[in-house]
């Protein structure tokens, strides 16, 4: 738990209240206008997140794609870094946890052999 704290409090040092305002839109749907009026630093917007499911020490796919889309490699790479060595999960992995919840899409994943024969008419 230690460690997600760290997480947080790096990520909190490099969030603006500007940059608070960016994620805050980027994840409007998840929440209401008026609770976001409410949420004033970056504190309040990890507290609300993980109030409301969409943060843990164990889950942070949440986040990830808000910085992803919020154009933050920067903070989308500390949270990278913490799940490869806190989690230990790599990006394979965890397409691979992904892939097993559709058991016909198992099939589709791996080295793909070209196509080969050709079509004569």
């Amino acid at each position: 738990m230690a460690e997600y704290n760290a997480l947080l409090d790096d990520l909190m040092d490099n969030i603006t209240n500007e940059d608070l305002e960016q994620l805050k839109s980027a994840c409007k749907e998840d929440i209401p206008s008026d609770k976001s009026e409410e949420i004033t630093c970056s504190k309040e917007w990890f507290n609300f997140l993980e109030k409301h499911e969409k943060l843990s020490k164990d889950n942070l796919s949440y986040i990830e794609h808000i910085f992803e889309i919020s154009r933050r490699p920067d903070l989308l790479t500390m949270v990278i870094d913490y799940r490869t060595k806190v989690l230990k999960i790599s990006e394979d992995e965890e397409i691979d946890t992904k892939l097993t919840r559709i058991p016909s899409a198992k099939k589709y994943k791996g080295p793909f052999e070209p196509l080969t024969s050709t079509v004569r008419f």
